[in-house]
C-alpha cells in the first residue's frame, strides 16, 4: 500500500481591492443607513428603517475586510481554511470580511545557533556556532508546509552545523586537506548550501551562513595548543634547515668555481657542519681561534 504523500503548497498572488475608495464607499453607506433609519423612525417607516440599519450593518461587516500591509510584510489569505494567495502590495487593501489573514514578515532575519559541543572529523571535542542569515521567499510553504518556519529553520540551522563539524577536522594535518580553522570560506559556502537544502520545503531562502564560534573545548584546548605550537616549531625549524643547506650549498659552490681555496672531503666536511650550527643555531655563536691546522 502506497503512502500518502503531503500537497506541496506554492505561493500565489492576491492583492484585493485597493481600501481607500471602499472605506469612503462603506463609511457613507453605515452612515446613511444609520441616519436613514433614524429618519425612518421618526416618520413611522418601519420597512424604511429596516433597510437603513440592514445597510449599516453590512457597512460594519465589510469594514472588517480592511487590511493594513505593511513594506516587508506579507498577508497569506484564507477563505473558509482554503488557500486564495498572499498579499505583498503595501497599503490599505480590502478583502473577503470571512476571510483569515495571516501576517508573515518576510524581511531579513538572523540565526544565532547556541555554542554547541560536538566532534570534529578526527573525534576531537570542539566548540562551534554561526550565524545564519535568511529570508521568506515563499509564504504559503512558510504557513502550510511546516509546522512553525522559525523553529524548523532553528533546528535545521543546528543540524547542519552539526553535519559539518562532524565532516572535517579542526586543524588539517595533510596538505591540500580541508579544516574548520583553515577553509573558512570553502566551509561556509558547503554550511549554507547544506541549510539552503534543509529549509527549502519551508519556502525559505538562506542569504548567508558563517560560523561565528570556532574553538577547542576547555578539556583539550591546552593540549591542542601545545601541539599546534610544535608543528609551528617543526615548520621554522624546516624552513631554517632548507635555508641553511642552500646557504651552505651556495657557499662551498662559489669557493669551488672562483678557485679561492681548495678544500678536502673532511675540510668540507668541517666547513658544513661549523655553517650548519652558526645559521641553525638559537644563540649567537662563539668563535674559537684554532692555533693549529684542522687535523690537530
Amino acid at each position: 500500500m502506497s503512502q500518502p504523500t503531503a500537497e506541496v503548497w506554492q505561493e500565489k498572488p492576491t492583492n484585493g481591492a485597493s481600501g481607500a475608495l471602499l472605506l469612503l464607499g462603506i463609511l457613507i453607506l453605515v452612515i446613511g443607513g444609520v441616519v436613514g433609519g433614524i429618519i425612518s423612525i421618526a416618520n413611522s417607516a418601519v420597512i424604511g428603517a429596516i433597510i437603513g440599519f440592514l445597510a449599516a450593518a453590512v457597512g460594519i461587516v465589510m469594514a472588517f475586510g480592511f487590511t493594513a500591509v505593511a513594506p516587508g510584510q506579507a498577508r497569506v489569505v484564507q477563505l473558509l481554511g482554503r488557500y486564495t494567495g498572499t498579499a505583498r502590495t503595501p497599503g490599505l487593501r480590502w478583502f473577503n470580511p470571512f476571510t483569515t489573514r495571516t501576517r508573515i514578515s518576510t524581511r531579513i532575519r538572523n540565526h544565532q545557533t547556541d555554542v554547541t559541543k560536538v566532534n570534529d572529523g578526527d573525534g576531537n571535542p570542539i566548540e562551534i556556532a554561526a550565524v545564519v542569515v535568511w529570508q521568506v521567499s515563499d509564504t504559503a510553504k512558510a504557513a502550510f508546509q511546516v509546522n512553525d518556519f522559525r523553529e524548523f529553520v532553528a533546528i535545521q540551522a543546528e543540524t547542519a552545523v552539526r553535519h559539518i563539524a562532524n565532516s572535517y577536522p579542526y586543524d588539517s594535518h595533510t596538505d591540500g586537506g580541508i579544516s574548520l580553522r583553515d577553509n573558512a570560506d570553502e566551509i561556509t559556502s558547503r554550511l549554507a548550501g547544506e541549510i539552503s537544502d534543509r529549509v527549502r520545503a519551508a519556502g525559505v531562502t538562506i542569504i548567508e551562513a558563517r560560523l561565528s564560534h570556532l574553538a577547542y573545548s576547555p578539556e583539550i584546548a591546552q593540549a591542542m595548543l601545545r601541539r599546534q605550537q610544535a608543528s609551528a616549531i617543526v615548520a621554522a625549524r624546516t624552513r631554517i634547515v632548507d635555508g641553511a643547506v642552500g646557504m651552505v650549498e651556495m657557499a662551498l659552490h662559489r669557493l669551488t668555481s672562483e678557485n679561492i681555496v681548495e678544500l678536502d672531503e673532511e675540510r668540507k666536511a668541517t666547513m658544513v657542519s661549523n655553517l650548519l650550527v652558526v645559521l641553525c643555531g638559537d644563540r649567537d655563536a662563539q668563535p674559537v681561534v684554532n692555533t693549529g691546522t684542522l687535523y690537530q
